[in-house]
């Protein structure tokens, strides 16, 4: 017996979770399903940003948000090769209610969201729950076959169809959307270190003679991403764990002597930096966003504050739709031409980013920023600013619908 939903979403991301419960919140059944048992999965992006603090803020959700375990980041340094550090983005500058960046595990965040949609009774989560394919309606996507962690199969139909599963989306595939692949320099190596002080306070990467690592600081351990030459992933686990703690310790003098705890190679995980687009982010029946239309590189830890903007643009102006009962290719297309821009523009200041600081950093041209960079933050007041805003605000920040407010 096929099931009935309006909305159907794939995917339990922050993308999927905010898009759910501001589209309940407007009174439209939505059903989001999450191929997982739960949301902990280590090293996804954990990076919150003063935009999408305000909006938990105008959800009603700020003070729980506020109590969850985090650490605050007022600054982005980078070091230079003199070896000082240079401030190329401060948070303090910015005229909002969060002036910091909120580091925050994402499962946190994401049992927030949870909870917070458990309170609306058109909300619908339904975890251990894979999408497997589409259902059409003449050539219309009429919503999706599943199967559960049991083995269950099973169908519902929708009026909306939602891609917000990731970079590697089945969603987007069986649409046969294919993003526009850029070329990326790097890969990243997640992996974590004890922290045993206050070291290290402050996100400030380290790059030395062909090496780059950044330090996030997280209560009770450090998160590290060391960067390298893409497609590095195989000579990395064949040169051994010795050879890596020793590329660790290079770019990280100052944690050297913790390099030691880190007792395998399993417990480094490789990401596959990808970033790319999609020219058209909907078919009739379906809409994909956040990584599924775009990802994006981790410079600059903006993916999840654009994909959380992306649901909310998409809950504004498809609610009154869905409320209707009928989503028109027209509707949809608004949502692509709301937000194409500004991720555009977005990955080209990233794509810039890897030309002129990652790449040198990683085949040991460079150790630090261009000197023009630094000259021109320090002769323009209030430089510092302007990567600040783009990094924390965003081009096109987008605000609670007031059916989605809440005191």
């Amino acid at each position: 017996m096929t099931e009935r939903t309006t909305c159907l979403i794939a995917g339990g991301g922050p993308a999927g979770m905010v898009l759910g419960l501001l589209l309940a919140r407007a009174g439209v059944d939505v059903t989001v399903l999450e191929k997982h048992g739960d949301f902990l999965r280590d090293f996804r992006g954990d990076t919150v940003h003063p935009s999408t603090l305000t909006l938990m803020d105008e959800l009603g959700l700020g003070e729980k948000f506020a109590a969850l375990p985090q650490s605050r980041l007022n600054e982005v340094s980078l070091p230079t090769e003199g070896g000082a550090t240079l401030t190329v983005a401060d948070f303090r500058l910015l005229d909002v209610p969060h002036p910091y960046v909120a580091m925050v595990p994402q499962w946190d965040l994401l049992d927030l969201l949870a909870d917070a949609g458990r309170d609306e009774p058109n909300f619908h989560l339904r975890m251990n729950t894979e999408v497997i394919g589409l259902r059409y309606d003449k050539r219309r996507v009429a919503g999706v076959r599943y199967r559960t962690a049991g083995g269950e199969l099973g169908e519902i139909a929708a009026e909306l169809t939602v891609g917000c599963d990731g970079r590697w989306s089945i969603v987007r595939t069986l649409a046969g959307l294919r993003p526009h692949e850029f070329p990326v320099p790097m890969d990243t190596w997640w992996f974590r270190l004890p922290r045993e002080g206050d070291e290290r306070a402050a996100l400030v990467p380290g790059m030395r003679r062909g090496h780059f690592a950044i330090v996030i600081p997280r209560e009770g351990y450090f998160q590290i991403a060391y960067l390298a030459r893409k497609g590095l992933d195989a000579q990395l686990r064949a040169e051994g764990l010795d050879a890596f703690r020793a590329r660790v310790a290079e770019v990280l003098p100052d944690l050297a002597h913790q390099v030691g705890k880190l007792e395998s190679m399993d417990d480094v995980h490789v990401l596959d930096v990808r970033l790319n687009l999609l020219r058209r982010w909907h078919a009739d029946g379906l809409l994909c966003m956040g990584d599924a239309a775009h990802a994006m590189s981790p410079i600059g830890g903006v993916g999840i504050n654009l994909a959380v903007q992306d649901a909310v643009a998409t809950a504004r102006l498809l609610a009154g739709p869905l409320r209707d009962g009928r989503v028109t290719r027209r509707d949809l297309a608004r949502v692509h031409r709301r937000r194409w821009l500004p991720t555009k523009l977005v990955q080209a200041i990233q794509r810039l980013m890897h030309r002129v600081i990652v790449r040198p950093a990683i085949e040991g041209r460079r150790s630090g920023p261009p000197k023009m960079l630094a000259r021109v933050l320090g002769l323009i007041p209030g430089a510092k600013r302007i990567p600040a805003y783009l990094i924390g605000v965003g081009l096109l920040p987008e605000h609670a619908p007031e059916f989605a407010r809440r005191p």
